[in-house]
């Protein structure tokens, strides 16, 4: 499993510590040794399935390491679900929510997997994923691209298809409340539901013109939905907050969903590769539609547009193509004018955090949005 160094998840302190701040660090030491359960389970979990797996078929071993390295990271998802957990009173033992936030990360790697797949990327990270080491045992074998594409296809589209399977195992087993865990199921269920519908546009969204594409839809379905709500309801649902709480979470996790997709698409064009370990150049050689990609036709003169037509969703596109772009983004306005819609979804969701979710949960989660929103610039 790989996993990154955590990000700051506590307000920035300044000279003067706002009021709450002690209880806000309390907080975030206890989601962090709740995180090291969660991560505990995790992992285990994934041995215990290669073990099994070695039972029963060679095949089967390989598919499940290949699935197993592409788990981790900043296991943000599973850390807004034990913040949410943890801040509205469930208890400080987290072996009930550990299982619960172990499968959200799963469920997440399931996502990347199939996305991986639509897109035809076979690397994640800077490391080959599930179809970038389905291909590299294949190659060098002399066997027709035709043959190894089936492959690699089969490959990605089962491991998704375990890894969805198993986060449902996952919450299965954790040790809460039996009618708590049912519900989170169907909010599980759900959440795929959801993701599906925005991905399904993500993908048709091709057939269309950036001008035509609705790209703030496709960010609260496929993004917003499973990266921000999904687990900070599920971590309420855990905890017994009532309805008007798990509300009130949902809608901070929308709103934060959304800016960080807004932020998740400046950096894929904008970005330092060095510091984000996104490229710069993928995006625009994908054509994605993107609300940044939508305000630049929308907002450039003929000649920008002519330059955009040119470049975005060229396979072959080099950093001189990319620059020219970044150049059309920047002098029709339309960075500045996603920037500004970024800050305004990210404000709106730090509002909604400090207006009605109680303290310390609410500083922690303006925490969260700050760092999300405004990492690698």
């Amino acid at each position: 499993m790989y996993v990154e160094s955590a990000p700051r998840t506590q307000p920035r302190v300044t000279e003067v510590a706002p009021p709450g701040t002690s209880e806000r660090a309390k907080l975030a030491e206890s989601v962090e040794r709740a995180m090291a359960v969660t991560a505990t389970v995790l992992q285990d979990f994934l041995d215990a399935r290669v073990r099994t797996a070695a039972a029963r078929s060679d095949v089967a071993v390989r598919l499940w390491a290949d699935l197993a390295d592409g788990v981790g990271g900043k296991l943000m998802r599973p850390r807004l679900a034990v913040a949410a957990y943890l801040g509205l009173g469930g208890g400080p033992d987290a072996s009930a929510i550990a299982p619960v936030a172990a499968a959200i990360e799963v469920l997440h790697t399931a996502m990347l997997v199939h996305d991986d797949l639509l897109d035809h990327d076979e690397v994640r990270r800077g490391r080959p994923n599930v179809a970038g080491s389905a291909r590299a045992r294949l190659t060098g074998r002399g066997l027709p691209e035709r043959v190894v594409s089936d492959q690699v296809l089969a490959a990605s589209l089962l491991a998704g298809d375990l890894a969805i399977a198993s986060a449902f195992a996952l919450v299965a087993s954790a040790p809460a409340d039996r009618a708590a865990l049912l519900r989170v199921v169907g909010l599980l269920a759900e959440g795929i539901e959801t993701t599906v519908v925005g991905e399904l546009l993500d993908v048709t969204a091709s057939l269309s013109s950036p001008r035509d594409v609705d790209a703030l839809a496709v960010a609260e379905l496929k993004t917003a939905a499973y990266s921000g709500s999904l687990p900070l309801v599920v971590g309420a649902v855990l905890a017994g907050a009532d309805e008007e709480q798990v509300a009130r979470l949902g809608a901070v996790g929308s709103a934060l969903g959304v800016a960080f997709q807004l932020a998740d698409d400046d950096l894929g064009v904008f970005g330092d590769p060095a510091v984000t370990g996104k490229s710069v150049l993928s995006d625009l050689r994908e054509g994605k539609r993107t609300e940044l990609m939508r305000r630049a036709y929308a907002m450039a003169d003929e000649a920008g547009c002519a330059v955009l037509d040119a470049h975005v969703g060229r396979a072959d596109l080099d950093d001189a193509g990319a620059a020219a772009v970044r150049d059309v983004l920047v002098a029709s306005g339309a960075l500045d004018s996603v920037r500004e819609l970024t800050r305004q979804t990210a404000l709106h969701a730090r509002e909604l955090a400090l207006d009605g979710v109680p303290e310390p949960l609410g500083g922690y989660l303006v925490g969260v949005v700050d760092d999300l929103v405004g990492r690698g610039h």
